[in-house]
């Protein structure tokens, strides 16, 4: 039951932050922290666990509407503990980061806070369509609330546009799930929702590829893809620095989440159809986000267009089919997760300080602070691929798998890793270094929750590039399960591509 508790305790936690802001403002701060930070125990619990036997490390499925074929259907495996540690760790930073952002409404804001993280929970969780979708859903309004009431001068414009996308990609993965239900159904003649009885089911080719888009169609603008990102840097700028904070951490993962979890062991054939096509739209992102961060002079615009870039490696690493570069888009998005959310809040302290985004406004900030500062330089390294920190590890990770698959479009991505040193660099350069403007504003460097902050940042990041065995070690079996049924596929199939074909050496040894 453990599994359904930790939805519960986000979204009971929720309710109790609304009510008990009618007596204490402080109180929902508390209650928000101690709810994720009790997730955060169970799922470190987890961890503890001998995984080495079993794919799945706990299930819970309860009947719903039998009838219909819906369950509620839990299940944890390797990867979906590693977004639930991620999804609880950011959650705790979120709260903080918020502590004394938030001024007004304290108690609506950790509500809708809450509720998206039980939503984020719920779509890694879930083994059955209709309740996954209706997490999908469960993420969508909290964060459409905290964009258009906490957010900046432009939120109204930011949040309906981030709704427009999400809501109108998401119907289209409803109109797939329902097809998926129906065609199911006629062939085998059980009507269900459940992903696990779905899974080895062999559709219709067409069928098949229709259903595979409208899942995809959900999923890229989650990530997003380009052309498919125009809601992401205006939603990033707008909200508040915890909303960017669980946008670029975790919202976008959901999106590299599907891909993983459904589109490749669901819609094999489908997928390895479009794969040429999807690595170019991953290696075209890349180069565009880059491109597009070093020009912008806004910080939050910025660092937006670097998880566009960010999340090409994604696309390309996904429909690359070999399980090294599976596993370099698992680190990818704890990586990712991680540094450009510790970007996105010094954005927010900065923000907090000067009350301007303007690059132009800043410089010479390093002296007056230089905690601030040296943190900044540390994710400024990784988002560029520095070696020894998290995102070089999924980078060349991804990369080496990319090759066996699609040699031109490698060698583009890795352009895109010379773009991030620029816009990474350009970062440094504007805000801490030089003379600028630090005298015309009066700073001061971060204080103890804000270093508290940082500094737990700072050593995830710098451990996953030291130490990135047991995250490599918790995703081989998904890995291996995810891709069991293309490897199975493309021995039957001659007209298979071998570069396609993923290799077993890799697969039969622990990594």
């Amino acid at each position: 039951m453990m599994l359904g508790i930790m939805i519960d305790v986000l979204m009971l936690g929720g309710l109790a932050a609304w009510i008990a802001a009618r007596w204490d403002e402080r109180l929902p701060r508390w209650i928000s922290l101690v709810a994720v930070s009790v997730n955060l125990v169970i799922a470190i619990t987890y961890c503890l666990q001998d995984s080495s036997s079993s794919l799945w490390l706990d299930e819970l499925q309860l009947q719903w509407i039998p009838s219909l074929g819906i369950s509620f259907h839990l299940a944890l495996d390797g990867l979906s503990l590693l977004m639930l540690l991620l999804t609880f760790f950011l959650g705790v930073l979120a709260v903080l980061t918020s502590w004394t952002e938030i001024k007004y409404r304290v108690g609506f804001y950790h509500f809708n806070l809450l509720w998206v993280l039980a939503g984020i929970t719920g779509v890694f969780l879930t083994m059955d369509f209709f309740l996954f979708y209706f997490f999908w859903e469960v993420m969508l309004i909290p964060m459409f609330l905290l964009i258009i009431i906490w957010g900046h001068e432009d939120r109204r414009y930011a949040g309906y546009k981030f709704f427009i996308f999400t809501q109108a990609s998401g119907l289209l993965m409803l109109v797939a799930i329902l097809s998926l239900y129906f065609v199911s159904g006629t062939i085998t003649g059980t009507y269900t929702f459940d992903y696990f009885a779905l899974l080895g089911i062999e559709l219709p080719a067409t069928a098949a590829r229709w259903i595979m888009l409208g899942f995809l169609a959900a999923f890229v603008v989650k990530l997003p893809v380009v052309p498919f990102h125009s809601w992401l840097p205006d939603a990033h700028s707008q909200a508040p620095t915890a909303g960017s904070l669980i946008l670029a951490g975790l919202l976008l993962k959901t999106g590299a989440y599907g891909l993983l979890r459904f589109i490749v062991p669901l819609f094999t054939d489908a997928a390895m159809e479009i794969a040429p096509w999807a690595m170019l739209l991953g290696v075209v992102g890349i180069l565009y986000g880059a491109i597009l961060a070093f020009a912008q002079t806004d910080i939050k615009r910025l660092v937006a267009y670097t998880s566009v870039s960010h999340m090409g490696f994604i696309m390309l690493g996904v429909f690359s089919f070999n399980a090294l570069a599976l596993q370099g888009v698992v680190m990818q998005m704890i990586t990712h997760g991680i540094s450009t959310g510790a970007l996105f809040i010094i954005a927010g302290f900065l923000y907090e300080r000067i009350h301007t985004r303007d690059l132009t406004a800043m410089g010479g900030f390093w002296a007056k602070m230089p905690f601030m500062a040296a943190t900044a330089l540390v994710f400024a390294m990784a988002s560029l691929g520095l070696p020894g920190l998290g995102n070089f590890v999924a980078e060349f990770l991804t990369l080496l798998g990319s090759w066996q698959a699609n040699k031109p479009y490698t060698i583009l991505a890795t352009v895109g890793l010379v773009a991030a040193t620029v816009y990474s660099l350009r970062i440094m350069q504007r805000v801490f270094y030089g003379t600028g403007r630090a005298s015309d504003h009066s700073l001061v460097d971060l204080n103890l929750r804000e270093k508290f902050i940082m500094t737990a940042l700072v050593l995830m990041i710098v451990y996953l590039g030291l130490f990135p065995q047991p995250v490599l070690r918790m995703s081989f079996t998904p890995v291996d399960s995810i891709l069991s049924t293309q490897k199975t596929k493309a021995q039957s199939d001659a007209i298979v591509p071998d570069e396609v074909i993923v290799s077993t050496t890799l697969q039969n040894e622990q990594p």
